[in-house]
């Protein structure tokens, strides 16, 4: 590359150190301009920040096996590792602009406009999008890093010879550049701090909105769990999921933070004789129900952890919706499907009469005696025992639509999932650990099944090829809630298999064919390998 604005005879071709110098301009000016529209987006909303808004676009647009790897692979990690690609990616583009920057300063600059305009148009079309205000800080971080970027690479090129062509003035530059770089990545890093000590003005609000919730007393209390519910069993999932521990499956790469007093929840939609609107203090005065209800999420596979039980309290929804004339097909409503929908702009769709046909169908506002945490969709969320979490459990919902299946496809079934998909009877072994090396002797494997609004009837655990033998089923809540239960095994020295098999209330045993997750949940014995020790 031929450098013009030196002496005759100086002009020279860049130098290593000028390209590497480049493209660390191109990384600061990067880091710059997210650190400076995360700090725009504290004030307008961190949905608007540029990876979150970009990262969003992504997770709508990956396909079904895509996401459901990512999940298998990093679990409730999934979007941290989807963020750090997209950081990735950015540092590679930051580089290119760097070194493009290097050769044309107004087209490297350019460059980071563009990726800039890129986010303020994924942030502004988003479904929970209401601003044009969106935009604002990738646009604003686009201007602040192109520019920066303009002016590190001027240092490259200033005094007028170009890359520098006598040893004192390159240096200079070089310095220079290295001070205006480190200053800028320092600043920066200021910002972003100040941003995350600041807050969010709505997180805040939302924050305050919660912790000042006084959950009311439920008119209908859950039943008490009967004494032989909770087998002592070391290493068995315990009967009520902790709240910290319940598994946590969604497409938000930032978790919606609602002001309690600020929400709304719309109903609306074929079969409703009067549109409503309800405020959660609307919600919370009628009459209220708690009960223990397990969920499970379609994309946990055989033995997987995306299963967990909790105590929910909230308002039925049957009864919302009688109260708004609406009819289930089965009494000639003319809806058949409803469509919950996340301020997030999530969709997700739920068979009509299922939600009305004498199950505990909540709108729930109370999570194992407390409000509900953000991570489970606070102030309000949908729990429909029986059925899998994308056809049901729509979380931070603010609408409710009545439609039809042919009509509307929800958010999961243009993308490969089954527009209905009842939870299919299931069991898992707990204890021991897959790889476990227990000693000879007695050795208490139990775990838990579930098979929500059927119930668990039986459970059978074999070791090895042998015969099926019962386990011993720990008392049942309800047919709504997983069931624990325990197989007291006189382990043999040397490498077993344990495999575990339920049958449901309905008298339907689990089939031993595994199954994939798509495309409404998969089935099939799950089995784990031990090595047993001879006894000490």
């Amino acid at each position: 590359m031929n450098v013009t604005g030196a002496p005759s005879g100086s002009v020279r071709e860049a130098t290593r150190t000028d390209r590497l110098l480049a493209a660390l301009g191109g990384l600061v000016a990067a880091y710059v301009s997210l650190a400076v529209a995360d700090l725009v987006a504290s004030r307008v909303r961190p949905e608007a920040s540029p990876v979150v808004a970009v990262g969003s676009a992504v997770v709508d647009r990956t396909p079904a096996a895509l996401k459901d790897w990512a999940i298998r692979a990093f679990g409730e990690n999934d979007k941290a590792v989807l963020q750090l690609g997209i950081l990735l990616f950015l540092a590679l583009f930051a580089v290119g602009t760097g070194l493009l920057a290097l050769r044309h300063r107004v087209l490297g600059a350019a460059a980071v406009g563009a990726f800039g305009l890129l986010g303020a148009l994924a942030a502004v079309t988003r479904p929970d999008s209401d601003s044009a205000a969106d935009a604002v800080p990738s646009l604003v971080g686009a201007a602040v890093g192109g520019i920066l970027l303009y002016v590190l690479v001027g240092r490259l090129l200033a005094s007028g010879s170009g890359l520098g062509f006598g040893p004192g003035p390159a240096r200079a530059d070089r310095r220079r550049f290295l001070v205006v770089a480190a200053s800028s990545g320092l600043a920066a890093t200021g910002a972003a701090a100040l941003g995350r000590a600041v807050g969010s003005p709505a997180e805040e609000n939302a924050t305050a909105s919660r912790a000042a919730l006084r959950l009311p007393r439920p008119a209908s209390p859950a039943p008490p769990v009967p004494a032989g519910a909770r087998p002592a069993v070391p290493g068995i999932s315990p009967f009520t999921t902790p709240n910290r521990d319940f598994y946590r499956v969604d497409t938000a790469l930032v978790v919606p933070k609602v002001n309690a007093d600020r929400w709304r929840l719309r109903l609306h939609g074929a079969g409703v004789r009067e549109e409503l609107t309800l405020t959660l203090r609307d919600l919370m005065a009628r009459r209220t129900v708690e009960r223990d209800i397990t969920l499970a999420c379609v994309s946990n596979e055989v033995g997987g952890p995306y299963v967990g039980n909790a105590r929910w309290l909230g308002a039925p929804l049957a009864d919302l919706l009688r109260e708004a004339g609406v009819r289930p097909p089965s009494e000639g409503g003319p809806a058949d499907q409803l469509v919950a929908r996340s301020v997030d702009g999530m969709t997700i769709g739920t068979p009509v009469e299922e939600v009305m046909d004498g199950r505990d169908a909540l709108l729930a506002f109370g999570m194992n005696g407390e409000p509900l945490p953000f991570e489970h969709g606070f102030p309000v969320r949908m729990v429909v025992p029986g059925l899998y979490g994308y056809v049901s459990a729509c979380k931070w919902i603010e609408s409710i639509e009545l439609t039809t299946f042919d009509a509307y496809d929800a958010y999961w079934v243009p993308r490969g999932w089954s527009a209905e998909a009842p939870v299919k009877t299931q069991s898992r072994i707990d204890t021991p650990r897959p790889f476990g090396r227990p000693s000879a002797g007695t050795v208490m494997v139990a775990g838990v099944a579930w098979a929500q609004h059927r119930g668990v009837r039986r459970v059978e655990v074999r070791v090895d090829d042998g015969p099926w033998r019962d386990a011993r089923l720990a008392a049942e809540a309800t047919r709504d809630t997983w069931r624990q239960w325990t197989y007291p095994w006189e382990a043999t020295p040397g490498r077993h298999t344990l495999t575990v098999r339920a049958t449901d209330g309905t008298g339907a045993t689990q089939p031993e064919r595994r199954t994939d997750i798509m495309p409404d949940g998969a089935q099939g014995w799950h089995s784990v390998v031990v090595t047993v020790e001879e006894g000490g």
